[in-house]
C-alpha cells in the first residue's frame, strides 16, 4: 500500500497542487485524470521517488518495488535488445552465478557430515527456492513472450538498441519494467508509441497483473479496458472515483453542476453582502453589522468551478471543391528502403467521401503508404490521384512546418476565411492555447504544442483529402472529441493512420489492415475488425493444434524413436519436476503457518496499531500466492511428464 498525505507541489508561488491525500491500494487499477498541465506527470515523479514535493509524504513499505515508465527519456545503452531486458532479472542472474558457485564448491567437497557442507546445502536450498519463487528456471521464455507481445520480432532480439528510432526504445524500456514484475506500475502515456496489436496485448497484460496499477492516458479505450478507479486533478484538487474512465465522466458532470449551483448561490451571497456593507458603509448606527459583513467575506471560502469543458465547441471544415469519384487507385504497388522490401505489389482504391483508416503494426508500411499518395516518396507500380483531389496532410513532423516566425493567433489568423475567425480564439483554446499563450511564437512552442498548432491550422483549408499520420498523439480528450466531430461532419474523404480505437470508432467504415507486405480491405468499423481479426487468430491456432497433432508419431514410433539418453532425459526432468513440487509444498506448509501465527497476533489489542506487523502479513501473503502459483504449473508439468512417462513403459 502506498499512502501520499497532504502533498503540496509549489513553482514559484503557484501551488500546483495543494494538501492532496490517497492511497494506492495493492491491486488498485487507477487512471490518473487531468487537463495537461495538471501536474499528473509531477504526481508519478513524486509517487516514483524521482522528485521531492514542497510538503507532505509519500510513504510505502519496505522492499516496495516500482516499476515507472515516464513519457520522454534520454538513452544511453550501448547493449542488444536482449542484452538490455535481460537487465530486468539481475536479481535471477545473481542468483544463478551463486547456485552454480555452491553447485562447484559441493562438488569439490568430501567431508559430508561436517556442519559446514550441511549449511552449504542449507544455503543451495534457500538459493534455489528462491530462484524458483522469482521464475528464474523460464525467465527466458518470459522475455520472448514479452518482446513479441510489445511488436519485436524474433531477429530484433540481437540487433543493438541504438538502431532503433525512440518509439521502439520506449517499448524496450516498457518491456524491462513489465519483466520486473514491480509492486506497482507507474505508467505515462504507455500507448503512445505502440500499434494496436501491442496495445490489446498489454491491456491484457495489466488486467491480470497481480500488482497495483496506476496510469496516465488520453486513450479512452486503453482507460476504460483496465481502471476501475478515476483521480481527477483539477484546479490543484483530487477527486476521487471508484469507476472506469466513462463513467467518472458522467459523474464528473454531475459534480460540476452542483458546484455551480453552490458557486451560483454563493454569488448571490456575496453580492446581497457587498451591497449591505457599501449602503450602510458611512452610516455610524449601522458600523457594527458593516464591520460584521466585512469579516464575513474575508472568511467565506471561495467555491471554485472548473473551467468550462470547450468540447461542445462545433468547428467544420471548410468547403473544397468536388474531387473526382476515384480518390486514390493503386495498382502493384512496392516499396523498398535499399534491401529492405516494406510493401510488395499492393492494390488500394479509395472512394470520394469514404472514411477509411491504415491499421497494423508499426514498420508494416502505413505511413509509407500515406507519403506515397503524397508523392513524397517513390516507388515502384502504378499509384494515382483523381481529379481535381487537394490534399491536407498532418505527417507525424508536421510541427516542424511550422514558420517559426509566426505567433500561435498570426498563423490561424493567416489561414481562416469566413465565419470562422470569430472563433479562432475558442478554437485555439479548445486546443489547449489560452490566455497569453496565443501571443507566444512558434519557435518557443514545446514539440506537443507545436503539433496541437497544426492541427488547428489543418483544421481550416479547404482541402477534399485529408491525411492524417497518427493525429492523436498530443491532443487531449476535449481536443479529441472535438477532432473527431469535425472529421465526422466532414464531406470529403479521410485517411487516418492511428492505433486510437475509440477515436477511430463511429468515425472510419473501412479498415485497411498492413501486414507481410501486403494490404487487405476490411469493411467495417474498427471494434467489428479487431473482433474479426480474432476470430481468424483463434482458428489459425486451432488449425495449428489439429496439424501437429496429426503429424505427431504414434506410441509406438515414437517408442522405437527414443534412444536411451532421451529415456534417461525424461527421467531426469520427472525427478526435477518431483523435487520442485516436493518444495513448493513445503514452503507452501511454512507460510500458511507463519501466516496462522501472523493472523494471531494481529488479533491482539496491543498489536493493533503494529505497521510492521501489517507489513510482514502482506508479504508473507503475497509469497504465498506466488508459492501457490508456482506450485500450481510445476504440478501440470509434473503431470505432462508422468504421462509421457507412461505411454512409453
Amino acid at each position: 500500500m502506498v499512502s501520499i498525505h497532504q502533498l503540496t507541489v509549489d513553482f514559484g508561488g503557484f501551488k500546483l497542487f495543494e494538501d492532496v491525500s490517497f492511497l494506492i491500494n495493492p491491486k488498485d487499477r487507477i487512471g490518473l485524470i487531468g487537463k495537461n498541465g495538471a501536474g499528473k506527470s509531477t504526481l508519478l515523479k513524486i509517487v516514483s521517488g524521482l522528485m521531492e514535493p514542497s510538503s507532505g509524504l509519500v510513504t510505502k513499505p519496505k522492499d516496495f518495488k516500482i516499476g515507472y515508465l515516464p513519457q520522454h527519456m534520454n538513452y544511453t545503452d550501448t547493449r542488444n535488445v536482449l542484452e538490455e531486458v535481460e537487465l530486468a532479472f539481475a536479481e535471477i542472474k545473481e542468483l544463478e552465478k551463486e547456485i552454480a558457485d555452491i553447485n562447484n564448491e559441493i562438488a569439490e567437497r568430501t567431508d559430508y557430515e561436517s556442519e559446514s557442507y550441511l549449511k552449504l546445502l542449507d544455503r543451495l536450498n534457500d538459493k534455489t527456492e528462491r530462484f524458483n519463487i522469482m521464475g528464474g528456471s523460464n525467465h527466458t521464455a518470459l522475455i520472448e513472450t514479452t518482446l513479441k507481445g510489445l511488436g519485436f520480432e524474433q531477429s530484433d532480439f540481437t540487433r543493438n538498441t541504438g538502431e532503433f528510432s525512440g518509439g521502439w526504445r520506449m517499448r524496450i524500456e516498457l518491456a524491462k519494467i513489465l519483466l520486473e514484475q514491480p509492486d506497482i506500475f507507474l505508467l505515462d502515456e504507455p500507448t503512445n508509441h505502440l500499434d494496436i496489436d501491442s496495445i490489446q496485448w498489454l491491456e491484457d497484460f495489466l488486467k491480470t497483473y497481480s500488482g497495483a496499477v496506476v496510469l496516465i492516458s488520453h486513450d479512452k479505450a486503453f482507460l476504460d479496458n483496465i481502471t476501475k478507479r478515476s483521480i481527477e486533478i483539477s484546479l490543484g484538487k483530487i477527486y476521487d472515483y471508484k469507476a472506469s474512465y466513462s463513467k467518472f465522466i458522467e459523474l464528473r458532470k454531475e459534480r460540476r453542476e452542483q458546484q455551480m449551483n453552490a458557486f451560483k448561490n454563493q454569488q448571490k451571497k456575496i453580492e446581497d453582502t457587498e451591497k449591505f456593507i457599501e449602503r450602510f458603509r458611512y452610516k455610524a448606527t449601522k458600523s457594527v453589522q458593516v464591520q460584521s459583513r466585512i469579516k464575513q467575506l474575508e472568511k467565506i471560502d471561495r467555491i471554485e468551478v472548473d473551467e468550462f469543458d470547450n468540447a461542445a465547441l462545433n468547428i467544420r471544415f471548410p468547403a473544397a471543391p468536388r474531387s473526382g469519384n476515384v480518390v486514390v487507385k493503386g495498382d502493384e504497388v512496392s516499396k523498398s528502403y535499399g534491401d529492405l522490401l516494406v510493401l510488395n505489389e499492393v492494390d488500394i482504391t479509395i472512394e470520394r467521401g469514404e472514411k477509411v483508416a491504415f491499421v497494423g503494426r508499426n514498420g508494416e508500411g502505413k505511413t509509407t503508404m500515406a507519403r506515397m499518395i503524397m508523392s513524397e516518396l517513390a516507388y515502384q507500380g502504378k499509384l494515382d490521384l483523381g481529379h481535381n483531389v487537394k490534399i491536407g496532410y498532418f505527417a507525424q513532423d508536421q510541427a516542424e512546418r511550422l514558420d517559426d516566425s509566426h505567433t500561435v493567433l498570426e498563423t490561424i489568423d493567416l489561414v481562416a476565411v469566413g465565419d470562422i475567425r470569430t472563433k479562432i480564439r475558442d478554437l485555439l483554446g479548445a486546443f489547449m492555447f489560452s490566455g497569453e499563450t496565443v501571443d507566444k511564437k512558434v519557435s518557443v512552442l514545446s514539440g506537443g504544442e507545436r503539433t496541437r498548432l497544426a492541427m488547428v491550422k489543418l483544421l481550416l483549408e479547404p482541402v477534399n483529402l485529408l491525411i492524417l499520420d497518427e493525429p492523436t498523439n498530443h491532443l487531449d480528450m476535449r481536443s479529441k472529441d472535438i477532432l473527431k466531430k469535425a472529421l465526422r461532419d466532414f464531406e470529403g474523404t479521410v485517411i487516418l493512420v492511428s492505433h486510437d480505437r475509440e477515436f477511430l470508432d463511429g468515425l472510419v467504415e473501412k479498415v485497411y489492415e498492413f501486414r507481410n507486405k501486403k494490404i487487405r480491405e476490411h469493411l467495417g468499423g474498427i471494434y467489428y475488425f479487431l473482433e474479426k481479426k480474432k476470430m481468424e487468430s483463434l482458428n489459425d491456432l486451432n488449425k495449428n493444434i489439429a496439424a501437429q497433432k496429426k503429424a505427431q508419431p504414434s506410441n509406438k514410433e515414437t517408442k522405437a524413436k527414443l534412444s536411451f539418453e532421451e529415456r534417461k532425459e525424461l527421467s531426469k526432468k520427472l525427478k526435477k519436476a518431483e523435487r520442485l513440487v516436493k518444495d513448493y509444498e513445503s514452503s507452501i506448509s511454512n507460510l500458511e503457518s507463519e501466516l496462522e501465527k501472523l493472523t494471531e497476533l494481529m488479533a491482539m489489542p496491543e498489536n493493533s496499531s503494529d505497521e510492521q506487523m501489517f507489513k510482514d502479513y502482506h508479504k508473507v501473503e503475497k509469497e504465498l500466492e506466488t508459492s501457490m502459483e508456482n506450485w500450481e504449473s510445476s504440478q501440470l508439468e509434473l503431470e505432462e511428464l508422468q504421462q509421457q512417462k507412461s505411454e512409453l513403459d
